[in-house]
């Protein structure tokens, strides 16, 4: 059976990932599609809008055929460390090729760009320490750099969100010399970032979750945009639990962590460096809300999404001992969800896979997933009881959804 691996979130699923699963299995003429998800904490550093169980099923019921969690030590990180572990996953789950969504669509350019990086490393090296030396934060010392090389034609813009997390997974394959091929569609319609909804059916997540968040709209307002699976999970979500994931139902989580820990040992939780412990201390005694307290630490060094991951670490009591567990790639496949047609996949991968296949939580011990598991159980305590405690028990009482195709 010929797979195709995708890199999601889902937050939540709607008619732009469908797109993408469709033309994934039409480019590559693969049967089974395999997603690489991240947990309840994502990429950007955000509490994902629902849990990853309920967006396994978004993701079961909109075309997806097997869904494996991307673990914390990958999934809350850069680019190029996220990209790490998400390919890695793809190429051991034994998927024939790998699509991406991208700004550029065109993946020869990906490899130009590769290729001219790899040509002028010593010089693109030098660039990005002088513009980061300069004041300027990681992603926008990056572009300037790759610009002050002068990039020839068929060059990706590496300014765009979904062309540098592209070019990661390309370069991953490359460096990693991986059997597994890189595909790539044009981006349809709405932007990444974008956040009002443009002509349906496609809108961003981003514009999506802004609605779901809003106290001017209501809930249907999203309807037009995600399958009416997608809607019914997040209806019943809501009425389950009462709201939504978002950084002010952790806040008062985080302002404790911050007050009750010295600047000292703040310095040992990943990302926290450059005296950037000193300000998390002195903000927090005087900021009364998540907004606030952004708004005051972001600076130009700094991104809002690495501070939302440096904020996620420090909810996680993730320290920067722990990020030595993440290597190149994956240590184990945890299995969240599967379609009739995913299950006889799988039936099939367990035979030569290199790797623990995880169904079960309780019956596996690592310490990547042993950090998984307390991110989901902090994830859990921003709802109000008593469905605090049943979700925090879902990491070993939940069993892998099941969907039939």
């Amino acid at each position: 059976m010929k797979a195709v691996g995708v890199i999601v979130e889902y937050n939540p699923f709607h008619y732009g990932h469908a797109y993408h699963i469709k033309k994934a299995k039409e480019i590559t003429g693969a049967e089974v599609v395999i997603a690489a998800m991240s947990g309840n904490f994502l990429q950007r550093g955000e509490p994902a809008l629902v849990s990853k169980w309920v967006r396994t099923e978004m993701a079961l019921k909109g075309g997806v055929d097997l869904v494996f969690e991307l673990p914390y030590t990958f999934a809350v990180q850069k680019a190029d460390t996220f990209a790490k572990g998400a390919v890695s996953l793809l190429d051991l789950a034994g998927c024939d090729a790998i699509c991406f969504g991208s700004e550029s669509g065109n993946i020869d350019d990906f490899y130009h760009t590769y290729d001219f990086l790899e040509k002028h490393q010593q010089n693109y090296d030098q660039a990005i320490r002088i513009f980061l030396n300069q004041g300027n934060s990681y992603p926008k010392a990056l572009s300037r750099a790759f610009q002050s090389l002068n990039p020839t034609e068929n060059i990706i813009d590496l300014a765009l969100p979904n062309n540098i997390l592209g070019f990661q997974y390309v370069s991953v394959a490359q460096k990693q010399q991986l059997k597994t091929k890189m595909v790539t569609i044009p981006r349809k319609s709405a932007n990444y970032h974008d956040e009002h909804f443009s002509t349906a059916p496609i809108a961003s997540a981003t514009s999506i979750r802004k609605a779901l968040f809003s106290l001017d709209q209501p809930i249907s307002s999203i309807q037009s945009y995600v399958p009416e699976s997608t809607y019914e999970l997040l209806l019943h979500y809501k009425k389950t639990n009462g709201y939504f994931h978002d950084w002010n139902m952790y806040w008062p989580y985080i302002k404790y962590s911050l007050l009750q820990t010295s600047p000292e040992e703040l310095r040992g939780i990943l990302e926290v460096e450059e005296g950037l412990e000193n300000r998390l201390h002195s903000l927090a005694v005087k900021c009364e809300s998540f907004t606030q307290f952004m708004n005051e630490l972001k600076t130009k060094r700094y991104t809002w999404t690495r501070l939302q991951r440096i904020l996620t670490h420090i909810l996680t009591h993730t320290k920067k001992k722990e990020s030595v567990l993440t290597a190149d790639k994956v240590s184990y496949l945890r299995l969240l969800g599967m379609t009739e047609l995913g299950r006889t996949y799988l039936n099939r991968l367990k035979k030569d896979c290199p790797i623990p296949i995880v169904s079960k939580r309780s019956s596996f011990s690592h310490p990547q997933i042993t950090i998984d598991t307390k991110a989901a159980r902090i994830y859990a305590i921003g709802l109000s009881d008593p469905f605090k405690q049943k979700a925090i028990d879902l990491e070993y009482t939940q069993q892998p959804i099941y969907v039939r195709n």
